[in-house]
């Protein structure tokens, strides 16, 4: 494994543990100990498999950080009754 795939498979797993991690690139270089080169290069590729995004003041974050997921509606099986009469119609 290259020194490029170790960076990014240690940041990603970092972004994994810590939920709502936003880190500025020297942040991530010094909490995972990757040399800037493979730090920049991974950072890149996360952000181009769309793990990643950077924030307008330059810090990364994960892109599902902060979306809520709206529960989906359970749908519920009505049975009708057996004994219950259709409802007739007035004349």
């Amino acid at each position: 494994m290259t020194a490029q795939q170790q960076a990014l498979e240690r940041i990603r797993a970092e972004y994994l543990e810590m939920p709502g991690l936003s880190l500025t690139p020297d942040q991530v270089r010094r909490l995972c100990g990757v040399d800037r080169p493979a730090c920049e290069a991974a950072l890149g590729e996360l952000v181009e498999a769309n793990f990643l995004c950077v924030k307008v003041d330059g810090s990364y974050a994960r892109v599902t950080d902060g979306l809520l997921v709206a529960p989906r509606p359970l749908r519920a099986a009505l049975q009708r009754s057996r004994s219950a009469k259709p409802a007739s119609k007035a004349g």
